[in-house]
């Protein structure tokens, strides 16, 4: 793994750390090419079932693009997207957990995520507009759905940052919580989901996703595709038995 991403486990959970502070974790070509990297890692490892993001330090979960690395020929782009991320599909559930400033691409990063838990230090923007610019990696597209259109737009418009407590109100983050017990609390949140049977978890989230772009009869076939497919399953199966011997089940993947 390059060093900038870093990789450990816990159990079924995979936790990937952004790791330029002294960049306050910036992307440049090296770390979209590393997190993309560990993206597709985690993605092949049938032994991950949930994946945490985070960066170095307390200062920034990601500032975006490193605009020095740009102005030098950089582009922090991948086939997937702004930072190796920002345009693929996961299958696994994704946490951020954010340790700082998630501004700009950092931002984008996040809402590519389906879950956050931030820092009670933690602000989000895309300020962009600021810069003669616009949040060209999923911010326009991405924000109004975590959102209302109300707030996306003025999130855009004034390039104004809102703060953790904010980005709860508006559905923005899951939880916030002490900087110091980040970590902990996302790793306890990808442990409850890992305590679920990971072919449901990751059709839950498939179908979920899907929906929003589909109209509800279109929604519904997914949808009962994915359940009777489920239902086949060894660990629907193994859900059942353990509930009828009242001891906790033993999820295969399968």
């Amino acid at each position: 793994m390059a060093d900038e991403v870093l990789s450990e486990r816990v159990g079924h959970v995979a936790l990937l750390t952004i790791n330029r502070p002294e960049a306050r974790n910036a992307i440049n070509q090296a770390t979209a090419l590393a997190l993309e990297a560990a993206l597709t890692a985690t993605e092949a490892d049938d032994d991950v079932w949930v994946v945490v993001l985070t960066g170095s330090g307390d200062k920034a979960f990601s500032a975006g693009m490193d605009l020095k690395a740009f102005a030098a020929g950089e582009v922090p782009f991948t086939p997937s997207g702004f930072g190796g991320i920002t345009t693929r599909t996961l299958t696994k559930p994704l946490i951020a957990a954010v340790n700082g400033a998630a501004l700009a691409g950092g931002f984008e990063i996040a809402l590519s995520c389906d879950l956050v838990v931030a820092a009670e230090h933690a602000i989000f923007g895309i300020p962009e507009a600021s810069r003669g610019l616009i949040a060209g990696a999923g911010g326009l597209i991405r924000l109004a759905k975590r959102t209302s259109r109300a707030v996306a737009l003025e999130m855009a418009l004034t390039a104004e940052p809102v703060s953790a407590a904010r980005a709860l109100e508006l559905g923005l983050v899951n939880r916030v919580v002490p900087a110091e017990s980040l970590r902990d609390s996302a790793i306890a949140l990808a442990e409850r989901i890992a305590a679920n049977a990971p072919l449901a978890v990751r059709e839950s989230k498939r179908v979920m996703l899907a929906s929003l772009e589909m109209t509800e009869a279109e929604a519904w076939k997914v949808n009962d595709a994915a359940f009777g497919a489920i239902g086949r399953s060894a660990d629907a199966l193994e859900g059942a038995v353990a509930f009828a011997e009242k001891r906790p089940p033993h999820w295969t993947g399968k």
